[in-house]
């Protein structure tokens, strides 16, 4: 195998977020076609788009649809609501695209929305069971500023104004078995704190202990930012509640030095490779983890900077930087 190049097609546990903020954008069908040629087996969509749900059909790619944060409240206000979106976006497909999971928002927790979280995944739930898709996941998306401190990861705690939310939401997840699917970007630890956050303990290129807590060792940052949502869940009384990683990655450009494009190789080939292993985190060892890494593309509508390079390939699909062997 070659040092810089990991095939996906064994892995069974990482996906890529399909962002579409970009008009320079290939087509459905050749964005599937990409996905199929790399082996990747998990596609995540932001908000529904008929033509890549069109271009998903029959594809095998298990799919992760979300809803639009600004029509969380409407779908949480009315089983009507809730009906006509699954009518609109996931009848029409049902038979042809592999809907996993739906998820409520991205990044709704903390946010205005997310009061409206658990009764939208309620309403929602009950419109794909009515349509035969009981197996598909409906859950809600939360990001690290709910949690009042990563460090120790023992230390996680919600914030005050997320706390009640998130009882009413893994009260939820608990009753349906669904698991909370949270962003998570060492980046960003790393960035506002690289005195005394390494490189190499933020990008998996540690073996040896970082961080002791109690009887727990880290030797990399990830795991310890998601025992930190670990903790937060224990101490209301969801421990129990699994996670699946709704984003995650390395910018390549737009804050030298630290963005660049071998920091994001040398972190997305050791994600992989740590995900592969499935030995989960210190506080859940062998508890395997769904990962997506974000994002498929550069997008060029997005902010300049950092934002606009998140992507493992550009528009023209050819690769930033050598990960994929396709």
């Amino acid at each position: 195998m070659h040092i810089d190049r990991i095939m996906l097609w064994w892995i069974r546990c990482i996906g890529v977020n399909f962002g579409r903020n970009g008009d320079n954008l290939p087509s459905p069908q050749n964005v599937v076609s990409l996905y199929k040629k790399c082996g990747i087996k998990l596609l995540r969509l932001f908000e529904p788009n008929p033509d890549i749900l069109e271009a998903l059909k029959g594809s095998n790619l298990q799919v992760s649809l979300g809803v639009k944060n600004g029509d969380v409240q409407s779908l949480a206000s009315s089983k009507e609501a809730a009906n006509q979106w699954v009518n609109t976006n996931v009848t029409p497909y049902k038979g042809d695209v592999n809907f996993k999971w739906i998820v409520l928002g991205n990044e709704i927790i903390p946010g205005a929305e997310g009061i409206y979280a658990t009764q939208a995944m309620k309403n929602i739930k009950d419109a794909i069971n009515s349509i035969g898709l009981t197996k598909t996941i409906v859950t809600a998306s939360f990001y690290m500023p709910g949690i009042t401190t990563s460090y120790p990861p023992s230390a996680g705690a919600f914030t005050k104004d997320v706390v009640n939310v998130m009882k009413d939401v893994t009260a939820y997840l608990l009753q349906t078995g669904a698991p909370l699917m949270v962003n998570v970007y060492p980046y960003y630890a790393y960035t506002s704190n690289p005195k005394d956050i390494k490189l190499e303990y933020a990008t998996f290129q540690t073996t040896n202990t970082v961080v002791v807590d109690g009887g727990l060792s880290y030797s990399n940052l990830f795991d310890a930012m998601v025992d930190s949502v670990y903790a937060a869940l224990g101490k209301i009384n969801a421990g129990n509640v699994s996670l699946v990683i709704g984003e995650t990655v390395w910018p390549t450009a737009g804050n030298e030095p630290y963005s660049s494009k071998e920091n994001a190789k040398t972190y997305n080939k050791n994600l992989i490779q740590y995900v592969q292993s499935g030995k989960g985190t210190p506080k859940k060892p062998n508890q395997t983890i769904d990962v997506f890494i974000f994002a498929m593309f550069n997008e060029n509508q997005k902010t300049t900077g950092i934002e606009q390079n998140w992507g493992l390939f550009y528009p023209n699909m050819s690769h930033v930087y050598p990960l994929l062997n396709c």
